[in-house]
């Protein structure tokens, strides 16, 4: 590694890089999911939903033994499948009974999804800052956040790892609002020995399929109360069809969609579940093995581990301090790409700066629903989440590629090489700049 480090001349400058080739996709598609696909077919029926009451009501075979496996894995009497995580928080905005003008505090660092959600019913999303270290809600910026007009907490647990989960679920209990989790990057992930997604009123994973384990699309919503599990039921799949037969008083929101999951899914679904173990636990490792061999170096800081947490990694994110470093994000990143090491930089723009939110412009003509607030998405609302977009945040992801050891040492070497000669890099961008 030493000549590596201070003899070879950076890619960028001419040498070899310490990654000549891309790194191998990683396929968790094979035999045994072909197989549950086969099995599907094999009954000659890809969907088994009706959408009127009765025992078809909540799908087929597949789908029934998948929420029932889900179940049973993740210690939750309650799970209702979808065809999209997306699906799960709207179905999940529609259950808790959210109404025009409600109040939704949601993080600006994820998905768009997640801030979306409760616009489809008129709710009004409210940006709460990040943490610096998990990059997940700050409770303290959450609890500034709540109003009269409060309804919900969507808390996400951001790159795998749990966002305060206990403290977010104590806050929401005493305002009497409800805690909804966004765990699509998180099936695993556990704060003091408690799954990630089961804190909340209702936790939602995704199986889309770049995730840990997938179905190409879908997603699982689990919760601890049976009349949320029933509203989600039955938007899942045509509410306003069943509501008499299925006793349900509250027609709030009981206008129903398509959010069904095929069979086809289903099958594939519980064949992923049945190896979750496995697909996270090799991205684990592979993460902290990145972690270990960083770690220490001056200007960079790898993933925080929450005490009593568990980081499952769908993103392993480190960050950079650039007047430490002696060098810009931008520039130690084109030297990293060029060392042969994938990887991207901020992660995603706050999420208030999406012209929907800079132009208070959703649904329908006239801007419904911000028609129905004063509130302003200017920017410096989230400093946090902008230092993080803008300066901090480098990202690997390690469900994107099937690394072993050796490779992951290779990893370690091109980081390390770049941050060896990072002055040099300095320096030939402060030569270009002033040439």
């Amino acid at each position: 590694m030493t000549n590596i480090l201070f003899n070879e001349k950076l890619a960028l400058a001419g040498g070899d890089p310490v990654i000549a080739e891309p790194l191998p996709a990683d396929v968790t598609i094979g035999k045994a999911e072909a197989d549950a696909a086969m099995r599907a077919f094999d009954r000659g029926s890809l969907s088994a939903f009706f959408g009127s009451w009765g025992p078809e009501f909540l799908g087929g075979d597949e789908v029934k033994a998948f929420e029932q496996e889900w179940a049973a894995k993740f210690n939750v009497p309650h799970v209702v499948s979808v065809n999209s995580a997306t699906s799960g928080l709207i179905a999940a905005m529609g259950a808790i009974g959210l109404s025009p003008g409600d109040e939704v505090i949601v993080p600006p660092y994820t998905m768009s999804a997640t801030a979306m959600a409760p616009l489809f019913y008129g709710g009004i999303p409210v940006f709460a800052d990040i943490e610096p270290e998990t990059f997940c809600l700050d409770p303290e910026s959450v609890a500034a956040a709540i109003t009269d007009k409060t309804k919900a907490i969507i808390v996400v647990n951001l790159f795998g790892h749990t966002a305060q989960l206990s403290e977010l679920a104590a806050l929401a209990k005493a305002h009497g609002i409800f805690l909804i989790e966004d765990n699509a990057q998180g099936p695993l992930a556990t704060e003091n020995g408690q799954y990630a997604g089961t804190f909340g009123d209702i936790g939602i994973f995704s199986l889309n399929y770049h995730k840990h384990i997938h179905t190409g699309e879908g997603g699982m919503c689990v919760t601890h109360d049976g009349t949320l599990a029933l509203r989600m039921q039955a938007i899942r799949n045509h509410a306003e069809n069943i509501v008499d037969p299925a006793g349900i008083a509250d027609l709030t929101n009981m206008i129903g969609q398509n959010y069904r999951m095929t069979e086809l899914s289903a099958a594939v679904g519980r064949c992923q579940l049945g190896k979750v173990e496995d697909e996270v636990g090799r991205r684990q490792r592979l993460a902290e093995h990145l972690s270990e061999g960083l770690r220490g170096l001056e200007g960079l800081t790898v993933p925080v581990v929450r005490e009593g947490c568990r980081h499952v990694y769908y993103v392993w994110a480190m960050r950079v301090d650039e007047v430490v470093l002696g060098v810009s994000r931008a520039d130690f990143s084109a030297a990293l790409t060029a060392e042969g090491f994938p990887h991207s930089t901020g992660y995603l723009r706050p999420l208030y700066m999406l012209p929907a939110f800079q132009q208070r412009k959703a649904i329908g003509r006239d801007g419904w629903p911000f028609t129905l607030t004063d509130r302003q998405y200017h920017e410096g609302l989230c400093p946090v989440a902008e230092q993080m977009y803008r300066h901090e945040l480098m990202l690997f992801e390690p469900c994107a590629y099937r690394v072993d050891d050796a490779l992951a040492d290779k990893l370690v070497m091109a980081v390390r090489k770049v941050h060896a000669r990072r002055h040099e890099i300095a320096a030939a961008a402060a030569a270009l700049r002033a040439g």
